[in-house]
């Protein structure tokens, strides 16, 4: 036994295990599960999992699995691949990313829309292979497609996943055939960093053709799974999957999906959570297109069409611009005025930020009301507040940042 491998900011390995257990108990992407463990903490939800003291929501997905789970077998098998678990206790933990996965459950939850509830669940932990940034969706954009890709549709991925990487872009997708691996292969041409989000054990890469590709993709970024070692990819995984791929990115580009692709299951998380979906089209002769068409006139997706590194830059951009310019004054020590701050973000955050009461806090519900937006729109508009230092959450909501007040 090596022993669990240490997330660098020092989680204790009670805690390791107890989320090491959680991950192999239930299938990912429960949420009465995951509100059970935000109520209780992971240790003790373990506790009341294995004695069988727990509601029957959580039961119903804990009880087959919870008397011959063994997460000390699981981190012993992870150390021995170079895998570590990561943890939402952990300073390491991509807290931007799933900050609009955790608002778009709340939300869901507060309004019974079971449905959303499942699509916005947050991870309870990962498991890691390389080097994730918790800071990715602030400089990174998902390109995601079909896996029986045509050679317009593998030409576009690499140009754009080329291009974007060359400017320091991360390039995120699922290691799949097709679109997927067209994106990886040419971010790692560009010797730029790029994220494989795969549904099963990162010990057993799946494609399996894809092996090489899984293991230069771990030293040039990150390997991610939700999934213990030892589990084997399954379609239900594949979908609980695309929500990860979508929370990781400050966008995700669709660049080609027949009508029935599992591309438009991650666009559906992505327009959930209230990022930017971007469309290439196709020739309107092309099966493989027809998908991306449906995406550019289904009403409420606001799917905007691009067609070039520069469009995608253009429509992601103002995030990463918002972030250099809030860590640029944290750095020097200078103290932006609230006006100087929001002159620093885009008209949509500005109109939210507009929406706040002057004192207190709101619900994102209230707040969208109160602008007049959908709530996928403030959604999208809060990482970019905040990322400016403009509000800050609390257990009742959002607010204006202290410091502003």
């Amino acid at each position: 036994m090596t022993g669990p491998p240490l997330d660098a900011a020092g989680p204790s390995p009670e805690l390791l295990r107890a989320r090491a257990f959680m991950s192999r108990v239930a299938e990912p992407g429960h949420w009465a599960l995951w509100r059970f463990v935000e109520q209780y903490g992971p240790i003790d939800a373990v506790r009341a999992i294995v004695a069988g003291t727990v509601p029957d929501d959580v039961a119903a997905v804990t009880a087959a699995r919870r008397d011959r789970t063994d997460p000390d077998a699981d981190l012993d098998v992870a150390a021995r691949h170079g895998i570590r678990l990561l943890v939402p206790e952990s300073a390491r933990w991509p807290t931007t990313a799933f900050a609009a996965l955790q608002r778009a459950a709340t939300a869901a939850g507060a309004a019974r829309r079971v449905e959303l509830m499942a699509m916005a669940t947050p991870p309870l932990a990962l498991w890691v292979k390389g080097s994730l940034d918790e800071a990715l969706p602030v400089r990174s954009v998902a390109i995601v497609g079909s896996r029986s890709s045509t050679a317009y549709g593998d030409a576009v991925a690499a140009e754009l996943a080329f291009g974007l990487a060359r400017r320091g872009v991360v390039v995120i997708s699922g290691g799949a055939f097709g679109i997927d691996a067209a994106a990886h292969r040419a971010a790692l041409a560009a010797e730029g960093a790029t994220v494989i989000v795969s549904a099963g054990g990162l010990d057993r890469p799946y494609p399996a053709a894809h092996a090489n590709l899984f293991e230069r993709v771990a030293h040039a970024g990150a390997l991610i799974s939700e999934s213990p070692p030892g589990t084997a990819p399954q379609r239900h995984r594949f979908l609980s999957r695309n929500r990860l791929i979508a929370a990781l990115a400050g966008g995700t580009v669709v660049v080609e999906a027949a009508l029935r692709s599992g591309a438009l299951n991650t666009a559906a998380h992505c327009v959930n959570q209230g990022r930017p979906l971007m469309v290439v089209p196709g020739p309107v002769t092309s099966g493989r297109s027809a998908g991306c068409h449906a995406l550019l006139r289904r009403e409420g997706y606001s799917a905007l069409l691009v067609e070039s590194v520069d469009d995608v830059i253009g429509v992601v951009g103002r995030i990463s611009e918002v972030a250099v310019r809030t860590a640029v004054n944290t750095n020097t020590g200078s103290d932006m005025s609230r006006r100087g701050r929001l002159d620093s973000v885009d008209a949509l955050a500005r109109r939210v930020f507009d929406g706040l009461p002057a004192r207190g806090s709101i619900s994102v519900e209230r707040l969208a009301s109160r602008c007049g937006f959908d709530i996928r729109e403030v959604i999208r508009a809060l990482p970019v507040l905040e990322m400016a230092g403009l509000v800050e959450r609390d257990e009742s909501g959002v607010r204006i940042a202290v410091e502003l007040g």
